[in-house]
């Protein structure tokens, strides 16, 4: 991974986030906090990577994002439902 991760945000994804109750600080940390990522998926014509991974305060959350021009752009953010925390932990076993 680089050194510096590059995000793609904007009013769009900001919002959609925020009806969450997420920001884009905590769906940055879960990307950059060792993730569980999990089998991308092509939706419209775009490759999405879904993780789920935790924030420096602790909150489990489910993040959604692809790439563009370089960029990593999340397209949705949640909290992380317990069948997928479980998931993590035990990978982490």
């Amino acid at each position: 991974m680089a050194d510096e991760i590059g995000f793609d945000w904007n009013e769009a994804n900001i919002g959609h986030i925020a009806r969450h109750k997420v920001t884009p600080e905590e769906a940055e940390q879960v990307l950059t906090n060792d993730p569980l990522e999990l089998e991308p998926q092509l939706v419209d014509d775009e490759m999405r990577f879904p993780s789920v991974g935790i924030t420096d305060r602790g909150r489990w959350l489910f993040v959604v994002a692809t790439v563009r021009d370089e960029k990593i752009r999340i397209a949705t953010a949640y909290d992380a439902p317990k069948y997928l925390i479980e998931l993590y932990l035990r990978s982490r076993e």
